[in-house]
C-alpha cells in the first residue's frame, strides 16, 4: 500500500496481508498485518491477539476511546477524496473534528488501532487495501464499516474508527450529507 509514497521516497508506505475466508460478509478478515518496514513496526490483528512489534518491543494494540468528533483526530490518504459527493461526506466530518491530516496511507490504520488517532476516512479503496486494516483495527477494539455502517471487506467507502461511539457519531455525518 501507498505506492504513490514509495515512489516519491516517502516512509508512509507499507505491505498489507490479510487473510479471509473469501466471502466479503460482515466478519470481515480473519487475520491482518500491516507491515511498516521504514520503521521497523508491523501490526498484527487476529483472533485474541492485538499486538505492535517494532524497534522498541511487543506492545499490545489497543484503540483510543475518545467519544465526541470535537475531541477526534482524523486522517485520510488523500485531500481530493473522491466525488464530490464523497468530499462534502468527509467535509462535514473533518469540520466538527479537532484535527485532520492527510498521507499516511496504510499507516493511519496502524496508527487508529495503537491508539494514536481515532478516524480515518477513505473513499475508491480495493478489498485489497483495506481487509488487512480491517481486521488490525478490529483486535485492537475499533471498528471499520462502509459509509452507512455495512460490511467494508470489498472496499470502496471506508470509515474506520477507535470504538463505537465515535463511529456511530461519524456515521451520523456521512448519513446526512453524502449520497449513496
Amino acid at each position: 500500500d501507498g505506492t504513490r509514497a514509495f515512489l516519491s521516497g516517502a516512509p508512509t508506505w507499507g505491505v498489507l496481508i490479510a487473510l479471509s475466508d473469501g466471502t466479503v460478509g460482515e466478519s470481515g478478515p480473519l487475520l491482518g498485518v500491516i507491515d511498516q518496514p521504514y520503521t521497523g513496526e508491523r501490526f498484527v490483528g487476529a483472533p485474541g491477539v492485538a499486538a505492535l512489534s517494532g524497534p522498541f518491543g511487543t506492545s499490545a494494540l489497543a484503540t483510543r476511546a475518545t467519544a465526541r468528533l470535537a475531541d477526534a483526530i482524523l486522517f485520510s490518504t488523500f485531500p481530493e477524496i473522491g466525488s464530490a459527493d464523497e468530499m462534502a461526506g468527509f467535509r462535514a466530518v473533518a469540520d466538527q473534528v479537532r484535527l485532520t491530516r492527510f498521507g499516511l496511507d496504510c499507516y493511519a490504520y496502524g496508527l487508529l488501532a495503537a491508539g494514536q488517532i481515532d478516524l480515518v476516512i477513505e473513499a475508491g479503496l480495493n478489498a485489497y487495501d483495506i481487509q488487512a486494516p480491517m481486521a488490525v483495527i478490529a483486535s485492537a477494539g475499533g471498528i471499520v464499516t462502509d459509509w452507512r455502517g455495512g460490511p467494508a471487506a470489498g472496499g470502496g467507502r471506508v470509515l474506520a474508527a477507535a470504538n463505537r461511539d465515535l463511529h456511530a457519531a461519524a456515521l451520523a455525518v456521512l448519513a446526512r450529507v453524502a449520497q449513496p
